[in-house]
């Protein structure tokens, strides 16, 4: 009976370490496609509108705007007079420009004000105030 199980837990280590070994081995290279495919984060995919000089009033007017990939909108846009649209996305990484005013050191950020307000915009008094006062 001792000498079974033994036997039954040597057989047991001997194929846990096997699987683990196996599991370590890289995979086998697979066939490399023409070019390889950098796969990205997608989160904040943006597209911008690219137009030929001839472009309607409505691709124009959306000069430099860019969005979200879901968001964007079907070319060709609506109100396009162009004959044949010409207009093509331009894919961006990040739905930002890169023209961000917002300063870590500036009004709003970690130990910045919140703004400047002339006046009281509350309707109701402070209820803290009354409650200081009259532990006092």
């Amino acid at each position: 009976m001792q000498k079974t199980l033994l036997i039954l837990a040597v057989l047991v280590v001997v194929a846990w370490l096997w699987l683990r070994r196996r599991a370590r081995q890289e995979p086998e290279p697979q066939e490399a496609s023409a070019a390889p495919r950098k796969i990205a984060d997608t989160t904040y995919h943006a597209v911008s509108i690219k137009f030929a000089k001839e472009a309607c009033t409505a691709a124009k007017a959306l000069t430099g705007e860019r969005f979200l990939a879901t968001e964007a909108p079907r070319l060709p846009l609506p109100g396009c007079d162009a004959e044949r649209c010409e207009c093509r996305f331009t894919h961006h990484a990040d739905r930002r420009s890169g023209k961000d005013r917002r300063s870590p050191f500036g009004r709003g950020a970690i130990g910045g004000g919140t703004g400047r307000f002339d006046k009281e915009r509350r309707d109701k008094p402070d209820r803290r105030r009354s409650t200081d006062t009259d532990s006092l």
